[in-house]
C-alpha cells in the first residue's frame, strides 16, 4: 500500500486554513474578493438564472453563468453520453437536463426515499455500459419503519423514451438502520479497477466509523452488479461486513477517481475543524472518532488527538471548518492550466476550493466565487470541458464555468 502523506501539521487549535493556502476568510475577506475577482462581499445575493460573472484566478480567466435556477435542493448530477444530465433532488425527484433546459416532467419510477434532515435521494451515477444497457445508479436515505433509515445504492434502467426507471434492483443497503436525518454520505464512483465505489456516513452515532460488522462510516467497494469483489481487504473475516474497503469516515460526501492513476479520492466533513481529503487505500482505517484534526461543537478535545499507529493521516485538511460536498479532479480541455487540480465545494463558506497538486501533495489552495452562487453541494465535468456546480437551496443553481472569451 502506497503511505499516504501527512498534512501539513499545526497547533490544533489555531483557527486558520492549512500552510500555504489562503489566509481564513474572517481575517482576509477583502483579499480573496479581490483574489476571485468577485469586487464584492460574501453576502451579496448570488446570480441569479442567465447571469454571468467574469472571474479574475490564479491561473485561469473565468465566466460562471447560471443556466437555472429551478431546482430544489438538488444533490447529484451524471452526464449522459449525448450531453444530457440527470440532477437529482434531495426531495425524491430525478430531473433531467437536455438541449439547455430542465425537462418539466420528473422522472417516474424513482424509489421512495426517506426526505429528512440530511437523508433524501442523493446521488447519481452512470453505468459505463449505459449506451446498451440503460443502466444508472442511485443513492437515496431508504426509510425503515419506525422513524429510521439507512443509506442504499439502487440500480435501475432508465427508459429515456417513457421517462421512466425500470428494473429497480437493489445494490446495498449500509445497515443497520438507525434513527435520526445525519450523515448519509452516500457519493458514488467507478474506479480505474471498474469497482463502484460507495461512501457511507456513520449516521451521527460515531463508533459505527470503527465497528467492521456495520457499514456506515465507510467506504465500500462492490462489483457493478453489487456482488463483492473477491480481493476485499475483509473479505475473509467472520468478523466484518465484506463490502467494506476502508473504514474510519465521518460522512464523506465528495468522490472523485483520478484521471491518470484510476485511484479514487473522497473528503469528508470533520466535526468543529478537521474537514478531511483522502485517497482510498485497501483496508485503510481514517481514524474517525479515534483522531481527527477537529474539536467538539462545544470546543471541548476530542478523540486521542491527531495521530495514532495504525491510523491514516489525511493528505490535506481544513481549520476551520468549510463543509465540503461535491469534488472533481480536472482533466478537460476547457482549462489546461486547471489540469490535475482538485476541486472541492464547500457548504458553509459558499465557495469552491481548488487544490493545486504535486502527486498527493497540496502546494497551494485558491478560494474561488464565494457568496456568488451559495451553498455548493456537487461539482462535476461536463463532456464539453465545463465545470459544472449544483448549489445546495430552495431555488437550487445549476451553474457552469467556462473560459472567459
Amino acid at each position: 500500500m502506497t503511505p499516504v502523506r501527512p498534512p501539513r501539521v499545526r497547533p490544533r487549535r489555531r483557527r486558520s486554513p492549512p500552510a500555504r493556502s489562503v489566509p481564513s476568510i474572517w481575517v482576509a475577506i477583502p483579499l480573496l474578493a479581490a483574489l476571485v475577482g468577485l469586487g464584492a462581499p460574501a453576502a451579496a445575493a448570488p446570480l441569479s438564472a442567465g447571469e454571468s460573472r467574469t472571474v479574475e484566478s490564479a491561473q485561469q480567466t473565468f465566466t460562471v453563468e447560471v443556466l437555472t435556477d429551478h431546482l430544489s435542493y438538488p444533490w447529484g448530477m451524471a452526464f449522459l453520453p449525448d450531453g444530457a444530465a440527470l440532477i437529482t433532488e434531495r426531495n425524491g425527484t430525478l430531473r433531467l437536463w437536455v438541449d439547455g433546459a430542465l425537462d418539466p416532467r420528473p422522472v417516474a419510477g424513482v424509489p421512495e426515499v426517506w426526505a429528512s434532515g440530511q437523508g433524501g435521494l442523493l446521488d447519481v451515477l452512470v453505468h459505463p455500459d449505459y449506451a446498451e444497457t440503460g443502466w444508472i445508479y442511485l443513492s437515496l436515505s431508504q426509510p425503515a419503519g419506525w422513524g429510521q433509515a439507512h443509506t442504499r445504492v439502487v440500480r435501475a434502467v432508465f427508459d429515456r423514451e417513457a421517462h421512466t426507471l425500470r428494473a429497480v434492483t437493489v445494490i446495498v443497503d449500509a445497515t443497520p438502520s438507525s434513527r435520526g436525518g445525519r450523515h448519509f454520505g452516500s457519493r458514488l464512483a467507478i474506479g480505474g479497477d471498474g469497482k463502484l465505489y460507495i461512501t457511507t456516513g456513520e449516521r451521527g452515532d460515531r463508533p459505527r466509523a470503527q465497528a467492521l460488522d456495520d457499514l456506515a462510516g465507510k467506504v465500500l467497494r462492490l462489483n457493478l452488479d453489487g456482488s463483492v469483489p473477491e480481493d476485499n481487504p475483509f473479505v475473509d473475516r467472520p468478523d466484518a461486513r465484506p463490502e467494506i474497503f476502508a473504514l474510519g469516515t465521518r460522512n464523506a460526501q465528495g468522490i472523485a477517481v483520478h484521471p491518470e492513476t484510476g485511484a479514487v479520492w473522497f473528503q469528508e466533513h470533520g466535526p468543529r475543524g478537521g474537514d478531511e481529503l483522502n485517497v482510498a487505500e485497501a483496508g485503510a482505517n481514517y481514524g474517525w472518532p479515534v483522531v481527527t484534526y477537529g474539536i467538539n461543537y462545544s470546543g471541548t478535545p476530542m478523540g486521542e488527538g491527531t495521530h495514532k499507529p495504525g491510523m491514516t493521516q489525511p493528505l490535506y485538511y481544513w481549520d476551520p471548518s468549510i463543509a465540503p460536498s461535491g469534488m472533481l479532479i480536472y482533466d478537460g480541455g476547457a482549462f489546461p492550466d486547471w489540469r490535475g487540480d482538485v476541486f472541492i465545494g464547500a457548504l458553509k463558506y459558499q465557495l469552491v476550493a481548488r487544490l493545486e497538486m504535486d502527486g498527493t501533495t497540496v502546494v497551494e489552495e485558491e478560494r474561488l466565487l464565494e457568496g456568488a452562487l451559495g451553498r455548493i453541494r456537487a461539482l462535476e465535468q461536463g463532456p464539453d470541458g465545463a465545470i459544472y456546480i449544483l448549489t445546495d437551496t430552495a431555488d437550487g443553481r445549476l451553474a457552469r464555468l467556462l473560459p472567459a472569451r
